[in-house]
């Protein structure tokens, strides 16, 4: 009688943990102490943005993860609402942060889509250029394999086990890790 429930909560828990998982991810020391990408909020914020793209980009390719692709991105715009408020931003300033963060999303995805299309090296360019200020292509060859790989990496897994979140990324520092299902 009330299955619609149980669906809707099983959803939700689904996206929370993806959600979950791409925080985690982006949280890892090894992207600023042996990337170089920036230990700031900025930076932070970039990793998460990169690591929402890459998880995006192949669930809208899964069948009927448009939905989830929807509702994950809800709970990132949700995320950062929160904590826009938890830093002390006024109600009436909220919003305009939150269109600049849509922004930045777009931005990054348009350039980092196009970017994967042209091949590693243009993907790189393209991380130096927004995460690293065009002050680090090192750091950007590495983030830009680093992506490369997980992105082939979450291609393998199937698509029901990826729209479930049953797979975790690949270990960042290590050349030849891979993503686990």
């Amino acid at each position: 009688m009330f299955s619609f429930l149980r669906k809707s909560t099983s959803s939700q828990r689904t996206i929370e943990a993806i959600y979950g998982m791409i925080v985690t991810q982006a949280r890892q020391p090894v992207f600023y102490a042996g990337y170089g990408v920036p230990d700031t909020v900025s930076g932070r914020f970039d990793m998460v943005l990169l690591h929402l793209w890459m998880v995006l980009r192949l669930l809208r390719s899964v069948p009927g993860g448009e939905g989830a692709s929807q509702a994950l991105f809800d709970r990132f715009c949700g995320d950062m609402d929160d904590n826009l408020r938890e830093m002390g931003v006024g109600d009436l300033t909220v919003p305009k942060r939150m269109r600049k963060f849509g922004e930045a999303f777009y931005g990054r995805s348009a350039a980092y889509d196009a970017a994967v299309e042209a091949g590693e090296a243009q993907l790189a360019i393209a991380l130096d250029r927004n995460i690293f200020n065009e002050a680090n292509a090192a750091g950007a060859e590495r983030l830009a394999a680093y992506v490369a790989q997980t992105l082939t990496g979450l291609a393998g897994v199937a698509p029901a086990a990826f729209a479930a979140g049953k797979w975790k990324f690949p270990a960042p520092n290590a050349p030849d890790s891979k993503v686990t299902a």
